[in-house]
């Protein structure tokens, strides 16, 4: 199995603490301060981010074990700019509303460049799953 080095730990750690801290001056306020009811989405979209920065505060102690929040970052990320962003900027509709989205979202580099891609490898696709039914 492959072993994570201590500085990239560290490493996950950091970006764990960056979205811990950015979702949590962003996302709780906002969660916490409502004065009249959210729209559906909108309010789907709030308690998603409060969890996911509840987890990501739980990742700065147990970096390793989670992992998959980061690789469900990084994957809705990606698929939204190859899906929703890339298009638009071909067709040159990229407005300065949307401008900032994606600025933030393409942050999403960070994790690619934080996640131990071998641990991932190992864990994730070589190491056999679990077991499906009962074994004798």
């Amino acid at each position: 199995m492959y072993q994570v080095s201590l500085f990239r730990l560290y490493v996950l750690r950091a970006l764990y603490l960056l979205v811990f801290i950015a979702l949590g001056v962003q996302v709780w306020p906002t969660l916490l301060a409502h004065s009249k009811p959210f729209e559906f989405m909108h309010g789907v979209e709030i308690c998603m981010l409060a969890a996911f920065s509840l987890l990501c505060g739980l990742g700065i102690r147990y970096p390793l074990q989670m992992l998959p929040v980061l690789m469900w970052e990084l994957i809705w990320k990606t698929i939204w700019l190859a899906i929703i962003a890339l298009p638009l900027w071909q067709s040159n509709q990229l407005d300065e509303k949307m401008l900032p989205n994606v600025f933030a979202i393409s942050l999403v580099v960070l994790v690619y460049l934080a996640i131990p891609w071998p641990y991932v490898y190992s864990h994730y696709v070589k190491k056999q799953g679990d077991t499906w039914r009962k074994t004798q």
